[in-house]
């Protein structure tokens, strides 16, 4: 699997989670249940937004290695 294929496909997963999380949210309205977003949901998706830059980043930089060395 491709460097941007995982980074396409976390980015897919992540925002399949929060649409799953939305889903959650109409049955589970309570303190806690903001908590569980803010401590774990908020968190995972500023990691994951983080990683996809890095892996863009990454990614430009194994192709500019890839055409340096043809």
């Amino acid at each position: 699997m491709s460097l941007n294929s995982s980074k396409s496909r976390m980015a897919a997963i992540t925002r399949q989670l929060w649409l799953q999380w939305q889903e959650t949210r109409n049955d589970w309205k309570d303190e806690k249940s903001l908590e569980f977003e803010r401590r774990y949901l908020q968190e995972l998706t500023t990691r994951v937004d983080k990683a996809v830059t890095v892996m863009d980043k990454l990614d430009n930089l194994l192709t500019k290695v890839k055409n340096d060395c043809e």
